[in-house]
């Protein structure tokens, strides 16, 4: 041992008889020890310094001169080596005995347990996300990446002095900045391009001359439909490295570029998306369960099982695998094309090992299934990300095919409605199929494979039946059982029915079936013709219910949506729950009603239009079918309007709501209130719709009003427009003025969302004469606050002004302090407008004090926008964020994501006006991402904004490129805004 480095004894520290927590350490940021949660004290820069040499070299050990070196370079002072004694004596103090030890002439730091060093971790995450890429395992390895990089805690080695650290500082910050780039590859891979964009528009700012940073930008860019801003990013990095370096870009950067300009169809999609099942189902199961008593169609097994070979067989196997295949079946309802087609897609699902996907398409309801929400779906279940689905059914179309391209995937597209609906959803790629049921022929389907499925064979219709009887039952008793088959006309869905109801029933013989079946009063002759057909045969199964039963059939049919749940269903049928549930659990079994999900019930479409049947026929009294649609419209506006004040405590909407009979749920979570109604949306947006006589009108548009989330979280906004139309010309035409100014106002809400102003303006002027016709205090109060906003955003202050007095006055009549505090805020967006900021601030926090006063969460969220905004422009920028940053918070906890939007628009303009460009493009890209209120005239001024930042931080090109996309949106919809950003381009084009 070097007797220049003396050893200190190693003595357990006081109080140290038990065991202690496990000593660790950080590296990557401030030098730091740690025991458990409890943080050491490391010393002086310097003695962290030598902390930090001796864990950076992993348990070998450091000479005393190798130390000097490291802490003082070539000028170190005279008492050097002492000073390094003292730092380690001072150190063995404060770590565990036999941590710091002195060997060979100087130091090392031995015996700390594994993952105690966060260096040491970030390598093995490293390692673990590189050997899981290579398995193809890209969640995983995005995942450990992530990990690995959250362990940075600002700069590493923060604060510490030396040569050795500053070195080992570049070097951790490139590693660093490695690591970043192929998680951003990884990102990209799959799919997540527009969330992608904004974290490297800001790295590209931050390491203007990292070229990988750039491509990775312009790849981003490109793939969420921005090839102008893609292009430009290239302009701007050819300009800054002629100008700083005298070069040109890399050559893998001038070839993205090329394909860019050549809309190579190959960039358009991640080069690895399936290469990840964890993250998404890139290889989905779709399809439904095959029944197990499957019989007969041999013939028709056999043709379409060759036609889907043709698709999925080797190339050059007779020309195997070069075609897209789809096949067609039409028949009647309950013919078993479903049955059939589930079955062939079962038996050939090898043949397509990367997936088979399936959607009912409710083509025999009255409203069918929208494409793009089908391809919405589709996309999601290959493994494409949520923000990088594009909106027009158009451009999902074009992605969905990119995605199927090079895969064997089988498409069921079940109960069509026509083949435009079909169109959009077939693969159109080689090696993939599609089959088709549907009540027509789709004889205008190009190369579609048709097949006319007609009844069972007498053979096949009995075997069907005896499957689900059981021979021992059937032997006995043939005659009779051809009996039964002849008598459901050898349809499918019909013998199902009738066997269910034998086999369900062991008292029975099959002549009682038979008897029963042969009187002609419960079994009409449109039984062996067309649709009426399905009616015959579902009066087999309805015939047979209890009385409690088939009242249940009859008025749970009246329902529009997709489905049921529980509850509202109890709200149909008058019972309670447990009641309710018993007799749709006993549905479900007789085939007649399905359970689509625990707690929640749906018809077959077929099944819905003979239960509405039925209804018109035998329910007795026949007001019995209003009084039932009644209490759901109760339902859902009771527990709407619950849902409505734990959002909004103190608003007085809910007192000038219609009075309900029936109960709605009630909540004492406001999370969970708010999981009811998105999770209701499609239903209690199709009792709106269904509402529409003059007794239940009234509460339909209080409905839509207590429900407005729908349409302010951008959840269902198109949906809750298409209600609003449907009641505001319902109300006109019966000459209710109350109820037509409450849907107008609703209306007015919707064209706001949606950035169409003109349209809100009439509406929300119209809302306000009828409002004044009725003396109804909601749209008195509404509407003008509304017309101010309106007003506000086309700049014409002084009638916003105007209107936004009326409002508060009109609420402070009605007694609203809520409704006082949205318009307060509001006109302090007006008072900002015309120069007088003082007075926008005190505005804004006068309507702020009224919202926490109320204990408002959503509505304190406004209440912080609007101040965030005026303190942005009174120059209080630090004030400003604070207020924007909590209001964005807010808008999350409640699920609002296009108040997000507009939110990370605003903490854009602060963060410019603060000069801080790269954290303005930031939150500009999450605003375009999160889109917002106000539609495209909203995503007209985010495009401003992030031309301005990007402007800042030398990306002329691409901020010209947001400009111009701007200029175009505001031309388009005639917005005053285009002057300003022609003033902006105005150099470029003098130039």
């Amino acid at each position: 041992m070097d007797e220049g480095v003396p050893r200190v004894p190693e003595q357990r520290r006081p109080g140290s008889s038990g065991e202690q927590a496990p000593l660790r350490f950080d590296v990557l940021g401030p030098v730091r020890a740690w025991r458990g949660e409890e943080s050491l004290t490391t010393g002086s820069p310097q003695q962290r310094a030598l902390l930090a040499a001796l864990l950076l070299r992993e348990g070998r050990t450091a000479t005393a001169a190798e130390l000097i070196d490291a802490l003082w370079g070539e000028e170190p002072p005279s008492q050097a080596l002492a000073a390094v004694r003292t730092y380690a004596s001072r150190l063995r103090k404060v770590l565990d005995p036999g941590v710091l030890v002195s060997e060979s002439g100087g130091y090392a730091v031995r015996g700390p347990a594994d993952g105690s060093l966060d260096l040491t971790l970030a390598q093995e995450l490293s390692a673990e996300a590189e050997k899981a890429r290579g398995a193809g395992e890209l969640r995983r390895a995005r995942e450990a990446l992530n990990r690995a990089l959250a362990l940075w805690d600002g700069e590493a080695l923060a604060g510490v002095p030396g040569p050795y650290a500053e070195a080992q500082r570049v070097r951790l910050e490139e590693w660093r900045l490695q690591l970043l780039e192929s998680r951003l590859d990884m990102d990209l891979e799959q799919g997540c391009h527009a969330e992608a964009v904004s974290e490297l528009t800001a790295l590209t700012a931050a390491h203007p001359l990292r070229e990988r940073f750039r491509e990775l930008l312009m790849l981003a860019l490109y793939r969420s439909g921005r090839q102008a801003e893609a292009l430009a990013v290239y302009a701007d990095t050819r300009r800054l490295l002629a100008e700083e370096l005298g070069v040109d870009p890399r050559p893998g950067l001038r070839e993205l570029q090329r394909r860019i300009l050549q809309a190579d169809p190959e960039l358009a999609e991640p080069s690895a998306a399936t290469a990840d099942p964890p993250q998404a189902p890139v290889r989905p199961a779709q399809l439904p369960a095959t029944v197990p008593d499957f019989t007969g169609r041999a013939s028709f097994v056999t043709e379409l099982s060759e036609v889907l070979a043709e698709a999925s067989g080797p190339e050059g196997d007779g020309g195997a695998g070069r075609v897209m295949a789809v096949s067609a079946l039409a028949g009647i309802g309950g013919v078993g094309k479903t049955t059939l087609a589930v079955h062939i897609a079962h038996q050939t699902r090898s043949a397509f090992p990367d997936g088979q996907l399936y959607v009912d398409l409710q083509g025999a309801g009255a409203r069918a299934a929208e494409p793009e929400t089908v391809l919405g779906s589709f996309l999601r279940a290959l493994g494409t990300a949520d923000s990088a689905i594009p909106d027009s059914l158009e451009e999902r179309a074009a992605l969905y095919r990119s995605v199927l391209d090079g895969r064997r995937v089988l498409v069921l597209l079940d109960n069509a409605k026509d083949a435009a609906q079909v169109r959009p959803l077939l693969p159109g790629t080689e090696g993939c199929a599609a089959l088709v049921t549907s009540r027509v022929r789709m004889v205008d389907l190009a190369g579609a494979h048709l097949v006319d499925l007609d009844v069972m064979s007498p053979d096949e219709a009995l075997a069907l039946f005896t499957k689900i009887v059981g021979e021992e039952r059937v032997a006995s008793e043939r005659d009779a059982a051809l009996d039964v088959v002849a008598a459901c006309g050898f349809l499918p869905l019909a013998i199902r029915i009738a066997a269910s109801r034998l086999a369900a029933r062991r008292t029975w013989t099959v002549s009682v079936l038979a008897a029963k079946l042969a009187d002609e009063r419960r079994r009409l002759d449109e039984l062996q013709a067309g649709d009426l057909a399905v009616k015959a045969t579902f009066e087999l199964g309805y015939g047979a219910l209890e009385p409690a039963q088939a009242r249940a059939f009859r008025l749970l049919g009246l329902a529009d949506g997709p489905d049921i749940s529980l509850a509202a269903a109890a709200a149909v049928l008058d019972l309670p729950p447990e009641d309710a549930e018993d007799l749709l659990e006993s549905l479900v079994d007789t085939s007649l009603l399905e359970s689509a999900a625990p707690g929640r019930y749906r018809f077959h479409d077929l099944v819905r239009l003979y239960a509405r049947a039925c209804a018109e026929r035998d329910e007795q009294p026949p007001g019995e079918r209003t009084v039932a649609l009644s209490r759901l419209l109760d339902f859902y506006l009771a527990t709407a309007a619950g849902v409505y004040a734990i959002e909004r405590p103190g608003d007085r909407l809910v007192d000038h709501l219609e009075g309900t009979e029936y109960p709605g749920l009630v909540f004492e979570d406001r999370h969970r209130a708010q999981d009811w109604l998105y999770a209701e949306a499609n239903c209690l947006l199709a009792c709106v719709r269904q509402s529409l006589g003059a007794g239940t009108l009234r509460r339909a548009v209080d409905l839509l009003w207590a429900s407005k989330d729908l349409t302010e979280s951008g959840a269902n906004a198109r949906a809750y427009e298409g209600a609003a139309q449907t009641l505001r010309d319902a109300a006109h035409d019966c000459g209710d003025a109350r109820a037509e100014g409450r849907a107008r106002t609703a209306l007015t809400n919707a064209h706001l969302v949606a950035g169409r102003f003109r349209e809100a303006d009439d509406e929300a002027r119209r809302a306000m004469e009828l409002a004044a016709l009725a003396r109804d205090p909601l749209p008195n109060c509404w509407a003008p606050n509304d017309r101010g906003i309106i007003a506000l955003y086309e700049n014409r202050h002084s009638d916003g002004e105007r209107y936004l007095g009326q409002a508060i006055d009109n609420f402070r009549a009605d007694g609203n302090d809520v409704g006082e505090a949205s318009a307060l805020c509001n006109l302090s967006r007006i008072h900002l407008a015309t120069g007088r900021t003082s007075s926008a601030i005190d505005l804004a926090q006068q309507g702020i004090d009224i919202y926490d006063r109320m204990g408002l969460t959503l509505r304190l969220a406004n209440g912080r926008y609007a101040l965030g905004i005026a303190l942005t422009q009174a120059g209080r920028l630090a004030e400003a964020l604070d207020q924007l940053t909590e209001a964005l918070a807010l808008f999350h906890d409640n699920r609002q994501p296009l108040w997000e939007g507009v939110t990370h628009f605003r903490i854009a303009e602060a963060h410019l006006a603060a000069q801080r460009a790269t954290l303005a493009a930031s939150h500009a890209e999450q605003a375009i991402a999160l889109r917002g209120i106000g539609g495209e005239w909203r995503r007209g001024t985010v495009l401003t904004v992030l031309g301005r930042a990007l402007d800042a931080i030398g990306h002329s090109d691409r901020a010209r490129a947001c400009w111009r996309e701007a200029l175009s949106i505001y031309e388009r919809l005639g917005s005053s805004e285009a002057a300003e950003v022609r003033s902006l381009l105005a150099p470029a084009t003098a130039a």
